[in-house]
């Protein structure tokens, strides 16, 4: 259901930009990476309100993992991925600057000495703060849109000649429901399965949790390569990262007043880990010509698994 309404979501919102006419990436890094990263707002959201900020800040930070590790990885493999070097160039600095301000914001400054043995705390004003910058991303992001538009073929709107407003407003907002009434079932099942197993709430979060919550984007992608748009693929993991820092942990430290948990092992292996595949997908994007190399996919994956080994290597 999550990942079936979550398809749903993202088809409704690109028939309202596609009249836009604005290249596929700058769709996928705003309109369809905003659809896709719902399921991991409501997940971290509902997990903060329920007392569990382990499980939220590790769903967020998890998801950058496996966006650029495993899904973009994936992609890299699977087929031809473009790259518009200008945009990518843009929109990367915005991804990588996000995951360093999710760390600075998390690290224990009045007490750094205890970062490795009692972690951090992302405050709830800190929150409200990664929330103001989202509306101004996206505000930014319509400006960029607006210097860059271009004629699509009429065969690439979704529907366009026979979908009115209301109809599509009313599936974005049933879309939008099933997301969420999912995502409730799988907090509980993902902190039931941390009792039983006696892991960490934040590891299963930044593995099993994420995964779960990143299929939509994992389904986009995979789509969108297949289809010879893999300029929408990048562009949906670019900006999904984005908002899985600015959205979705910024969403659920704003609803609570103690904020996000960082414990010891986000310091240890988590951060090290997204700020690592980060770097690396921006060193991608500088040595890579037209196209993104098979290679690097390989690469990324490789990433990916190490990171989550090592993330049950340290709850053993």
């Amino acid at each position: 259901m999550l990942v079936k309404s979550a398809d749903r979501l993202v088809h409704a919102a690109v028939t309202l930009s596609e009249a836009w006419a604005v290249p596929k990436v700058v769709i996928g890094a705003t309109v369809v990476s905003l659809g896709t990263t719902t399921p991991e707002a409501a997940v971290s959201v509902l997990a903060a309100v329920r007392g569990n900020p382990g499980l939220a800040l590790g769903n967020a930070v998890g998801s950058v993992i496996c966006d650029t590790g495993l899904i973009l990885g994936l992609c890299c493999l699977l087929g031809q991925l473009p790259l518009e070097h200008s945009i990518l160039r843009r929109q990367g600095r915005v991804q990588l600057a996000s995951g360093i301000l999710l760390v600075l914001a998390c690290f224990p400054w009045t007490a750094p000495q205890s970062v490795f043995t009692q972690g951090g705390q992302l405050p709830q004003p800190i929150g409200i703060v990664f929330l103001i910058l989202l509306l101004i991303y996206l505000r930014q992001s319509v400006l960029w849109a607006s210097r860059e538009k271009k004629s699509f073929p009429l065969d690439e709107l979704e529907d366009r000649q026979d979908a009115s407003l209301v109809l599509i407003l009313t599936k974005l907002l049933g879309a939008i429901t099933l997301v969420i009434g999912s995502s409730h079932i799988l907090v509980a099942t993902a902190v039931e399965t941390a009792d039983r197993f006696h892991v960490p709430e934040s590891v299963i979060a930044a593995t099993i949790v994420a995964f779960g919550t990143s299929l939509p984007e994992l389904v986009t992608a995979i789509t969108a390569v297949r289809r010879k748009h893999g300029d929408l693929a990048i562009g949906n993991v670019i900006g999904a990262d984005i908002l899985n820092v600015l959205f979705v942990a910024g969403a659920a430290a704003s609803v609570t007043s103690g904020g996000l948990e960082a414990q010891p092992h986000f310091f240890t292996l988590l951060f090290p880990a997204m700020l690592g595949i980060l770097v690396t997908f921006r060193l991608g994007i500088y040595y890579s010509g037209k196209t993104f190399r098979r290679s690097f996919g390989l690469l990324l994956l490789l990433f990916y698994l190490l990171a989550t080994v090592l993330s049950y290597g340290q709850s053993l």
